[in-house]
């Protein structure tokens, strides 16, 4: 169920700080009538790594409630204390099994593994969680590239725990190396008579771009998905671009993903969904809101993209 468009959302925050249910209730309607066919919450983009253990678990559950089982849920969980992410996991067993398709499970970071522990880290985490794993690469924060040859491992170690992973290293080369391992990678074995085994291509990997600006041509190459920081705001563009490997749009989008990341994500979305007037642009220190100079870029942008 996990395949095309997935929104990773962002938490909208009020001016003193709490959770905005009110705008969190908009943004989702923008999503159910947006063409998304799953949502990834409290992921990076949803700045969980400043929010509460009891704030996180009642964004869960509001989402659990507004969604109605309209769309997949993908719950973000992640840490580099194996064993405490573990205990998160089982502490969150019941309502993990019961509303969500799959874990997003970021690399460690700060610690820096090396690939044998990368590869140790993840095995631990499928075998802990009562639904699949998708991996989520992204070296740029976390300081560690989880390597296709890894990525294979763990996923022929734990082949029906491991559904798949967001690649969001940026680096072509690797990413496509990764699809020619995941394509030519025969998994299931299905007995004959009780003594052979076929060997049988029934079930792969699945790959799910996790930059913006490289979603069509991934998908032109044998991706299966986006996990979406503009989605977000344009979710119908980008369930085209997704949908329909659409290289034009995705070109008329690329000065509007740059400019989302030019001072850090969520910062370049929020700016946007409070120009739509969805939201109201607050963040949670560290993090901070564009500068005005780029509040102005992004305001341009919106405007030539819609008119």
């Amino acid at each position: 169920m996990i395949h095309g468009l997935g929104t990773a959302l962002i938490t909208p925050f009020t001016a003193t700080g709490e959770v905005d249910y009110k705008a969190l209730d908009a943004l989702l309607d923008i999503q159910l009538q947006g063409s998304v066919d799953f949502l990834v919450v409290l992921g990076t983009t949803a700045e969980a790594a400043t929010m509460t253990e009891l704030e996180k678990l009642h964004v869960l559950q509001f989402v659990i409630r507004k969604v109605n089982g309209r769309l997949p849920l993908v719950l973000g969980l992640g840490g580099n204390n194996t064993q405490a992410l573990i205990n998160r996991i089982n502490n969150q067993q019941i309502a993990i099994s019961k509303y969500c398709e799959a874990i997003l499970s970021v690399c460690p970071y700060y610690n820096k593994p090396s690939q044998e522990g990368l590869y140790q880290h993840f095995v631990a985490i499928a075998k802990a969680s009562p639904v699949p794993i998708i991996l989520y690469n992204v070296p740029g924060r976390t300081g560690v590239n989880l390597l296709p040859e890894t990525v294979m491992r763990i996923f022929e170690t734990c082949p029906d725990k491991i559904m798949g992973i967001k690649e969001a290293s940026g680096n072509l080369d690797q990413i496509k190396r990764l699809l020619d391992l995941r394509n030519s990678y025969q998994l299931s074995t299905n007995k004959l008579d009780g003594n052979s085994t076929l060997y049988t291509l029934n079930s792969k990997l699945k790959i799910y771009s996790g930059d913006d600006n490289l979603a069509a041509e991934l998908m032109s190459a044998g991706a299966d998905g986006l996990i979406s920081v503009a989605s977000n705001a344009f979710p119908k563009d980008f369930a085209t671009i997704v949908h329909k490997a659409d290289h034009a749009l995705q070109e008329r989008y690329a000065e509007m993903v740059n400019l989302l990341f030019k001072e850090g994500n969520p910062s370049g979305i929020k700016t946007v969904l409070s120009q739509m007037g969805v939201i109201q642009n607050n963040l949670r220190l560290p993090l901070v809101p564009n500068s005005v100079n780029v509040q102005k870029e992004i305001e341009q942008c919106i405007h030539s993209l819609l008119h």
